[in-house]
């Protein structure tokens, strides 16, 4: 198990320092971590645009603008994604320009697919594509990429889940009425997408096991974000619920933290449950922690809350993975501890979201280089690769405004 990551010998705590007093620090990540954060932003800036030229000369230059894999997720889209963060951070209209041109050849490859959700499908292309149109000003692209997307249909035999399923589609509706405005997708459209969640999941829960939802996936009844209970609970509740529905997502929730493993992680699946292994986004802990924090936001249940601490002690311990990426990385766990400093403001949280995002500014070169750690079987993309490194620093810029990708509105 300890082969999946590094032991975390971070020290708990270090104070901000003066530049004086860091001349006298030897060791680069405490240095680091002793900055004061008004100087360790610009660090993160800095390498995170420095990794977004590599990410996007990678993906998109050096490709001859050719694309082989259209998805958000590992393909050519997540940089277009990237570089949309890039644009509203900096307002580098050049970053918006080329995000529009890479959304452009992303749309004519993904003209086939059946794939409908946001990381894997064609409704990212259609929801990107419009959201960057609108912030250039141009209501012709952006009419170009709404009507397509308002034309997706969901086929019957449709997973519920996040990367391919009802889940992933209800993500880019609220995409769009985040950024488009409310009603963009209406809510009869989005509604009818939740009621066909509810029903699958109460009918599959109604087979026995105790929790109120259940969802399976290729005969598999996952608990984490990418696949499982966590991602689609997490949607649903960025959703007006019915005052049963709700109850339903609660009960669900508390059956989740009632069979967690007694050192606080969860297990990957329902029929996985004697294997505490996972701490990544996509399986374990830090997904359904941030499907927690969401719950108290939503709910205001203390219980949900400090479950969700609990999840983020297992992240802490164990959360430092071999590999970089915002799935299955240590960039998507240091977003758990983003989102805790968001919910209660306590910086202890904010400060392990800065140890992570360190041990990777100061280590994930030098170990990828040397063999110790994993750079993602797609090493540029957003979600295995420096892609998501890269986003991970842009968003501890402004913490506060810090957002898991495709995952938290």
């Amino acid at each position: 198990m300890a082969d999946c990551f590094f032991p975390n010998v971070l020290p708990d705590f270090v104070p901000e320092t003066t530049q004086h007093e860091q001349q006298e620090i030897g060791d680069t990540l405490i240095k680091l971590l002793s900055m004061p954060y008004s100087s360790l932003s610009q660090h993160f800036k800095r390498t995170a645009l420095d990794l977004k030229e590599t990410v996007t000369l990678e993906t998109w230059g050096i490709t001859s603008q050719k694309v082989s894999d259209f998805t958000l997720y590992c393909g050519t889209l997540g940089t277009a994604f990237l570089l949309f963060k890039s644009y509203v951070l900096t307002n580098n209209t050049n970053d918006l320009s080329l995000c529009l041109a890479i959304v452009d050849a992303c749309n004519s490859a993904s003209l086939s697919s059946r794939d409908a959700t946001f990381l894997c499908g064609r409704a990212g292309v259609c929801a990107l594509g419009a959201v960057a149109a609108k912030y250039a000003g141009n209501q012709e692209s952006l009419n170009h990429y709404l009507t397509p997307f308002r034309e997706i249909k969901l086929s019957r035999d449709l997973p519920d889940e996040l990367l391919y399923g009802r889940a992933g589609f209800l993500w880019a509706c609220l995409f769009l009425n985040k950024h488009l405005g409310e009603g963009t997708i209406t809510s009869t459209t989005t509604r009818a997408v939740v009621d066909e969640i509810i029903k699958n999941g109460r009918a599959l829960g109604k087979k026995g096991g105790g929790s109120p939802l259940m969802f399976e996936w290729y005969g598999e009844k996952y608990w984490g974000a990418a696949h499982g209970l966590a991602g689609i609970i997490y949607v649903l509740m960025d959703t007006e619920l019915k005052p049963d529905e709700a109850e339903d997502v609660k009960s669900t929730l508390r059956y989740m933290i009632r069979n967690r493993f007694p050192g606080g992680n969860y297990p990957a699946s329902e029929q996985d449950r004697k294997s505490d292994v996972l701490v990544h986004w996509c399986h374990g802990a830090p997904g359904i922690a941030l499907t927690l924090v969401k719950a108290a936001e939503v709910f205001g249940d203390d219980e949900f809350l400090e479950a969700a601490v609990d999840a983020a002690k297992v992240v802490w311990n164990r959360g430092l993975l071999k590999r970089v990426g915002i799935c299955h990385g240590i960039s998507g766990n240091a977003y758990v501890f983003l989102s805790l400093y968001r919910k209660t403001g306590n910086v202890k949280f904010l400060y392990r979201a800065k140890a992570f995002a360190c041990f990777l500014l100061d280590q994930a070169h030098k170990l990828i280089s040397n063999g110790e750690m994993h750079g993602g079987d797609r090493p540029f993309s957003l979600f295995e690769g420096i892609g998501g490194m890269a986003y991970l620093f842009l968003d501890m810029i402004e913490p506060l405004g810090s957002r898991f990708p495709a995952y938290e509105l």
